[in-house]
């Protein structure tokens, strides 16, 4: 049985661990959004995009998924992009660029981290 302390450790990491999270999957829509040339790109923005986003589609990919089955990933897809969309106050195209530069980025970081051995694509299998 755990104590605690113990239960308060890892309550903590587990906040921590999700923050830092959040700050690196903004970090690297930041980066798609100045790349893309968005105007009112900022690190704040795009945390809210990233966990705004995630939370309303994970909402309307359910509720539409319940009713209409398989359409329930693409009307969460469609959300993300819309979040994305308001929160940096730009169109549909330029948010869908970001949200693609954005993966691109983000394999591009852990496939160099894989290469200097920093980053296993091992650690994946658990996602």
């Amino acid at each position: 049985m755990y104590g605690p302390g113990v239960v308060a450790a890892m309550g903590t990491a587990m906040i921590l661990g999700f923050l830092l999270a959040l700050f690196i999957a903004a970090l690297f829509l930041w980066m798609a959004a100045k790349l893309i040339g968005i105007q009112n790109a900022s690190i704040g923005r795009a945390m809210i995009a990233i966990l705004g986003g995630g939370i309303l589609a994970a909402i309307v990919g359910a509720v539409v998924g319940a009713v209409l089955g398989p359409l329930g990933p693409i009307a969460a897809f469609i959300t993300n992009i819309w979040v994305i969309k308001a929160v940096f106050d730009t169109g549909w195209l330029r948010a869908f660029l970001a949200w693609v530069l954005a993966a691109v980025i983000a394999g591009l970081v852990m496939g160099i981290l894989a290469l200097l051995g920093i980053f296993t694509l091992g650690a994946l299998a658990a996602l």
